[in-house]
């Protein structure tokens, strides 16, 4: 079975001595629960998984006995008195940070030997948790939507499969079938993530216009548009705060973002219109009831899955990392994306097709800003293939 990079980095940190809770952040179905038991298969102490999301209410004490039987395996293990804890599904525990925080403190304070790692598929209140009460005592491991490196790699995926049916690892062995592939993405995790991961754990006043706005965004990914244009499309008697706000929440859930404009200065970027980028392409084809055949007929839509994808696959790649992404634009030409770390910027244009056309964009930006590099996706340029298959890292090396 394959194993994602996340699998070795945990490996070696349980290899360490205890020091830190390791907390796994991110989407549904990217992984997160199979890398665990992989990694509760491969180490030679003792383990413990327990869910949240079974059908029984969990509540802290629900917590305590976990811990407690985990902390029973670590006095049974021998001369290394030691084993390791899965808490899965956490965030779904109304103050669950509160009781992992005493627990590993008294551990620590009778020097128990228990690893942990705690799961969440909502990453937004994971973090709260974590800020709230565990400061200083945790370290987190973001699994982020499969790339197309680990498609090729998993299921032999190519190209336009990874464009069209995007990064979810559990719907690889539907896409045979359209509709059922589709139904799968729509109803167990657009609607599970928007439903149970979002409306059921945070408060949300108007929660048929997050809806409508997720909609949206999947609609409009790779453009540009205001939130005065969105409330318009929405016909919603909301405001633009509420919207970034839903904005965020998407966001946090794994399935849209919002990129604000580069403009230098942090004011102006947080007032910018958006730019809506899906974080998973399969977020829009499997709304659009198209095939895979008909969806690369339709240029338009195809250059929007293209430009979707270098989006999705930079926002991914970059999460947990010292870098940002945004988009640029002024008097009618525009950057696709930013790459910023720290001083360092990257103008990145994306093509779908080869027609030789000027760049107007990239010249007039790196007019304005000094810029490292400036790269050509696609078209003429670096084949998006060889793109999407290199860390955005390396785009920094000389």
């Amino acid at each position: 079975m394959y194993k994602r990079p996340a699998f070795n980095v945990l490996s070696n940190r349980i290899a360490e001595r205890r020091q830190f809770i390791q907390v796994l952040a991110g989407p549904r179905q990217t992984g997160k629960t199979t890398l665990a038991r992989q990694i509760l298969e491969a180490i030679v102490i003792p383990g413990h998984y327990a869910s949240a999301d079974e059908p029984m209410l969990k509540d802290r004490i629900w917590i305590e006995q976990q811990w407690e039987a985990a902390r029973f395996r670590a006095r049974s293990a021998g001369e290394a008195k030691k084993a390791m804890l899965v808490l899965d599904e956490i965030q779904k525990i109304p103050g669950w940070s509160e009781t992992v925080k005493r627990l590993w403190d008294e551990d620590t304070a009778a020097g128990v030997n228990l690893h942990v790692i705690v799961l969440g598929s909502s990453p937004l209140l994971v973090q709260r948790g974590l800020t709230e009460s565990l400061a200083g005592r945790f370290e987190v491991v973001h699994i982020t939507h499969w790339s197309f490196e680990e498609l090729h790699q998993a299921f032999g995926w190519d190209l336009d499969k990874y464009l069209f049916y995007g990064g979810y690892p559990g719907a690889a062995g539907l896409i045979d079938d359209q509709e059922r592939w589709s139904r799968y993405i729509i109803d167990s995790l657009i609607e599970t993530t928007l439903s149970r991961d979002i409306l059921l754990m945070t408060r949300v006043d108007k929660p048929s216009l997050l809806r409508r706005l997720f909609e949206l965004g999947c609609s409009y990914s790779g453009q540009v548009l205001s939130y005065q244009k969105m409330l318009g499309q929405l016909q919603d008697a909301g405001n633009t705060t509420t919207l970034a706000h839903y904005l965020d929440l998407l966001s946090g859930a794994g399935l849209l973002t919002g990129l604000s404009k580069y403009a230098g200065q942090r004011v102006r970027q947080r007032a910018s219109s958006p730019k809506l980028v899906v974080l998973n392409t399969a977020l829009m084809t499997a709304q659009c009831q198209l095939s895979l055949t008909q969806a690369k007929q339709d240029t338009q839509l195809w250059g929007r899955l293209v430009e979707s994808a270098v989006g999705a696959t930079l926002a991914n790649a970059i999460k947990g990392k010292n870098m940002e992404l945004y988009y640029w634009a002024s008097r009618n030409v525009e950057v696709d994306y930013v790459l910023c770390r720290g001083k360092e910027l990257i103008a990145i244009e994306v093509k779908s097709t080869r027609e030789k056309t000027g760049l107007p964009g990239l010249e007039a930006f790196s007019r304005e800003f000094t810029v490292k590099k400036k790269l050509l996706v696609g078209g003429t340029g670096i084949p998006l293939k060889d793109f999407l298959l290199t860390p955005p890292e390396v785009w920094y090396k000389s």
